[in-house]
């Protein structure tokens, strides 16, 4: 589930790191599945155990933790993930562990109930070639309205599938698309192409607007838990929400529709048939 706002508070819960130096690489044994690490981890533990960490940053829905020696510790925790400090939600879904030293915290960790996430050590080139801009649209919590309606107009998708490709612009998964469209007063299904000037440049601020009040409510923990910020607290933004996950329930906007779900692209979409209409 993390999407934008999620991953930018785990980069942001673990900036006590920067400036410390990782002194071991362990890999829990644990009876699940093991999580997809690149590359193999003999290597990745010898090119990383001895460098400094020198910031911590975001590109999409990923966290990359920057070395001296320009690799970069790339995690990206797909549906059930989390890059965080300390007091995991459970012992036993700890999947990596770096040791600090020169630090003010002892370690980060990487934790994955469902083990779909990855982490990855990239070279500057493959950090380019994976998440570069051929790759990946600008991100979505600041781009421009001009490249956001230049990005999207004329597209012939609908506009809540559009608004989950990565190529166009990069963060939104399928709860901000959800509560982006229902605020820019947007029907989900309608076809990019259809969508007029003026409605882009709703759902660009709505985009802006939304995913920015989710990073300063620390992202949105749904009734799962699964989603927890990097010293195993929980998001309030789910206090916040609209649509997501409110299938019959009255609309909280207009007071008069019920939120319905349809599925688009296998992908779960609420919205209000009267506001978005």
């Amino acid at each position: 589930m993390p999407e934008l706002p999620e991953v930018e508070t785990m980069r942001r819960g673990l900036q006590p790191i920067v400036g410390g130096r990782i002194v071991s690489v362990v890999q829990p044994e644990i009876p699940y599945r093991p999580i997809h690490i690149e590359p193999d981890f003999e290597v990745f533990q010898n090119r990383a155990v001895g460098q400094r960490i020198v910031s911590v940053d975001r590109i999409a829905k990923r966290v990359l933790v920057r070395l001296e020696s320009s690799d970069s510790i790339v995690m990206q925790p797909k549906m059930a993930g989390i890059a965080m400090l300390s007091d995991p939600p459970s012992a036993q879904h700890t999947r990596m562990v770096f040791e600090l030293t020169e630090s003010t915290v002892p370690r980060f960790l990487y934790w994955d109930r469902r083990g779909l996430g990855t982490v990855c050590l990239w070279s500057p080139e493959q950090v380019l070639a994976h998440l570069g801009p051929t790759k990946l649209g600008p991100d979505a919590s600041i781009v421009d309205e001009p490249v956001f309606l230049e990005r999207f107009t004329g597209v012939k998708r609908p506009v809540k599938v559009a608004l989950l490709d990565q190529a166009l612009v990069c963060g939104i998964g399928n709860l901000y698309a959800a509560e982006i469209l229902h605020a820019a007063k947007v029907n989900p299904t309608a076809m990019c192409c259809e969508v007029t000037k003026s409605k882009w440049k709703r759902i660009h601020a709505e985009t802006i607007r939304i995913l920015n009040e989710a990073i300063e409510n620390e992202g949105s923990t749904l009734n799962d838990g699964t989603y927890r910020n990097a010293i195993n607290g929980e998001g309030s933004y789910q206090n916040k929400h609209k649509v997501y996950d409110r299938a019959s329930e009255r609309c909280p906007s207009c007071k008069k529709g019920t939120i319905e779900r349809i599925i688009q692209c296998q992908r779960s979409t609420f919205y209000c048939p009267v506001c978005q209409r």
